[in-house]
């Protein structure tokens, strides 16, 4: 039986692979954003995954492959929903930028 730190370094191997392999096979994904359902930043495509729907950043791909393999949660749905109050985070302070930027 593996300990959490196996499992998560284990993870953080595999989605680390899975990111250089999307560079490798089309380098000028390096360029291409997109807004992640779960963290709702804007995160490059690399080693991005859809999950039942959702289009998941690395970052968050680590926390759902993680998640899953350590049995915190069973469906995609359960991060996108814990996930919520970051993304509304994210939304507030992006509003503020764009304030500031209007003002100056």
């Amino acid at each position: 039986m593996k300990t959490q730190k196996e499992i998560i370094e284990e993870m953080q191997a595999v989605v680390e692979q899975m990111r250089i392999d999307d560079i490798e096979d089309n380098p000028d994904i390096i360029d291409e954003y997109f807004e992640c359902d779960c963290c709702g930043q804007q995160k490059c495509l690399a080693g991005s995954i859809e999950y039942e729907g959702y289009r998941l950043c690395n970052d968050c791909v680590l926390l759902a492959e993680t998640g899953f393999a350590l049995g915190k949660f069973s469906k995609i749905q359960e991060l996108v929903d814990a996930m919520e109050d970051k993304r509304l985070e994210g939304l507030c302070d992006f509003i503020k930028e764009e304030e500031k930027r209007k003002n100056n």
